[in-house]
Parts: C-alpha cells; sequence; structure tokens
C-alpha cells in the first residue's frame, strides 16, 4: 500500500512540474480585453458619480475593489473553461499554478489595503500607485508561463504605478484615470498579446 502511495504522489509531483513548465493558454483575449473595458468605465462611472472620492473614500474603495473581483470573476471563469480544452489532462494542476502565481499578489494588495485604511488613512493617496505595483508583481511572476511578451505587461503596471506615486501627491490624487487608464490599456495590451500567440500558433499548426 505504501508503494502504492508513493507511486501516485510521485505521479502528481511530476504532473505539477510539466504544468509548472508548460505555457499557459487559459487566459482568452475577448475576456481580458473586457476587463481592460471594465476598468475604463469604473473611471467613467467615479468620474460621473464619485467628484471628491477623498472625502469618500468608502465609496472609491467599494468601486475599485468591485471591480477587480468582477474582473478575477470573469477571467477565472473562462480560464477554467479555456483550460478544459486546451490543456485537457493538465488543466487542473495549470489553473492551481496559475492562481498560485497571481494569488501573493492579491493577497498583498488586500493586506496593504487594510492597513493603510486602518493605521494610516492620511496615506490612501499612495493605493492607486501600490495597488498597480503589487499586480506588476503577479504579472512578473507569472511571466515563465506566459508569452515573453507579456514582460512588457509587467513592466507597463510597474512604470504606471511609480508615475502614480510620483505625480498623485496633491491634485490627481484619487484621479478616477490613475486607475481606469493603466489597468484599461494594460490589459488592453495583455489581451493584444495573448491574441497574437494564439495567431502565430494556429498559423504555426496549419
Amino acid at each position: 500500500m505504501q508503494d502504492l502511495d508513493k507511486a501516485l504522489a510521485d505521479i502528481s509531483a511530476m504532473r505539477i512540474q510539466m504544468a509548472r513548465g508548460a505555457e499557459f493558454r487559459g487566459y482568452g483575449p475577448a475576456t481580458l480585453a473586457a476587463t481592460g473595458m471594465l476598468a475604463l468605465l469604473a473611471a467613467v462611472a467615479q468620474a460621473l458619480w464619485l467628484p471628491a472620492p477623498a472625502r469618500d473614500i468608502g465609496a472609491y474603495l467599494a468601486l475599485w475593489l468591485a471591480t477587480a473581483a468582477i474582473s478575477a470573476a470573469i477571467i477565472y471563469m473562462e480560464m477554467v473553461a479555456r483550460s478544459r480544452r486546451v490543456h485537457s489532462d493538465l488543466a487542473d494542476e495549470m489553473i492551481h499554478s496559475a492562481i498560485t502565481q497571481f494569488l501573493p499578489s492579491a493577497v498583498a494588495a488586500t493586506l496593504l489595503t487594510v492597513v493603510l485604511l486602518r493605521f494610516a488613512p492620511e496615506c490612501l493617496w499612495m493605493l492607486p500607485g501600490l495597488w498597480q505595483i503589487v499586480f506588476s508583481l503577479g504579472v512578473f511572476a507569472a511571466c515563465r508561463m506566459l508569452p515573453r511578451p507579456m514582460l512588457a505587461a509587467g513592466a507597463w503596471y510597474l512604470v504606471t504605478g511609480l508615475a502614480c506615486l510620483a505625480l498623485a501627491r496633491d491634485a490627481h490624487a484619487f484621479s478616477p484615470w490613475a486607475m481606469g487608464l493603466p489597468f484599461g490599456l494594460g490589459q488592453m495590451f495583455v489581451a493584444g498579446v495573448v491574441r497574437t500567440c494564439l495567431q502565430g500558433e494556429e498559423a504555426d499548426h496549419g
């Protein structure tokens, strides 16, 4: 019985190792582009209905955290369905590996938000920049399973996050475009990278 358990454990470890070494193709370009559009719509909604976000930080956080949650949910749903088609037997391992690469950055962003809200509310203006920097770290962490041009997406979020920290202290703090443009354009770029790579694979197989 111990030999059987060891054999099963070895097989599981091999599958996980194969999943980590393979390129993940569970992301769909249309869904990624939709999350970019969602970020732009959230920015428009903030501009129209939340003209003074610094005085209503609860509504600001609710808007952008809800946008992030909805984006994550639709990406996850397509990721599961697409992985089942593309990666077949390795789908579960590929999905697990993709999630665990982004999970630390998501947890870090959540904890940063809670800590600043609770202990340093005067520093909340830094959140848009910090969110983008932490997201860039998640992108960089996932790059070993993604097409190489995705490194540019990580660099984009890092640069925009640093720019937010450098420029948003006064007049531009909590600007809707400090979130809408980086994530809107960034996700559109990611969608373009994924689409180009998929078309390249189709051409190679054709």
